[in-house]
């Protein structure tokens, strides 16, 4: 059978009524094509400008190697001058990513380059959004983000292909306790069901962005990225309604990171040996039965 991967819907444009009832209030991915068209940033933001504006400050760059178990969260494999980094990916592919980036600190005019949909939605969180850079090849493990907010994804300079899972199906991915990216022993783009059989049957949606492309993902939505050419991507959050999610990334952030920061420091790789086995054995229950519940 195989992972089960539909399309994403595409809309050039959609109204707040459409929005709400199609993709937000449903909780469903959607790409917008001319979101982005209306902002300087879709002339503005190419390689060269971004080197021009953020200009030679330090940033941490992360590969595709294994997390470190007796590492916190997020640690950086290697260290570089942005624009010596944006001169690399526009000269050859590299698995080197800036992960979670925030330019605006050193470059507070591109402010005025975008605009948060607030059209569609309220509960923007901030006016400092994200930012990744990456290689062509680079690729973003499958995971779900931490804050569980709603995301509204704009791709410049390239294309990416991505891959996106509803939060149900996170057994089936082989989450990892106490964490939100899955086991990283597979590849999603080409999974061992031998191995990883609670993979044979999970459905998702695929998608490729390409420059000025908007994705939505709604909160809770796992998402697998890989930079087909180097490339950027800005992400705008927003606070979803419900207080269960809002209490869901509460304890996300604060309860349970801390708690997975100190078992690891003290635990190191036995506390990952174990977390890995836990991963696979809930993985093997939920496909035993049959879960999720599919409508």
């Amino acid at each position: 059978m195989g992972i089960n991967l539909k399309p994403i819907d595409i809309v050039d444009d959609i109204t707040q009524e459409e929005f709400i009832e199609k993709y937000l209030k449903p909780r469903k991915p959607v790409v917008i094509k001319n979101m982005a068209k209306k902002w300087p940033a879709y002339q503005k933001w190419t390689m060269e400008y971004m080197k021009e504006v953020v200009g030679d400050v330090e940033v941490p760059l992360y590969d595709s190697s294994k997390a470190d178990p007796a590492a916190p969260i997020n640690s950086s494999a290697a260290k570089m001058k942005f624009g010596d980094y944006i001169d690399l990916i526009r000269r050859e592919p590299t698995d080197l990513r800036i992960f979670l980036f925030d330019p605006i600190k050193f470059a507070p005019k591109l402010l005025e380059d975008y605009l948060s949909p607030k059209e569609l939605m309220g509960g923007f969180l901030d006016k400092y959004p994200n930012m990744f850079f990456g290689g062509k090849g680079s690729v973003t493990f499958l995971h779900f983000d931490i804050d569980m907010a709603h995301i509204f994804h704009t791709h410049f300079n390239g294309r990416k292909h991505v891959l996106l899972f509803d939060y149900k199906w996170r057994e089936r991915l082989y989450q990892i306790p106490y964490a939100t990216y899955a086991l990283e022993d597979y590849n999603i783009e080409n999974p061992d069901f031998t191995k990883f059989p609670a993979l044979d049957g999970v459905e998702g949606i695929e998608c490729f962005l390409e420059h000025g492309d908007t994705l939505f993902m709604p909160t809770g939505w796992w998402h697998w990225m890989k930079y087909l050419d180097g490339s950027f991507s800005i992400s705008l959050r927003a606070w979803d309604k419900s207080w269960a999610v809002k209490a869901h990334s509460l304890w996300n952030l604060t309860v349970q990171r801390k708690f997975d920061d100190i078992m690891k420091k003290n635990f190191r790789k036995k506390y990952m040996d174990w977390k890995e086995k836990v991963a696979v054995k809930r993985a093997e229950i939920a496909l035993k039965k049959g879960l999720p519940r599919i409508k």
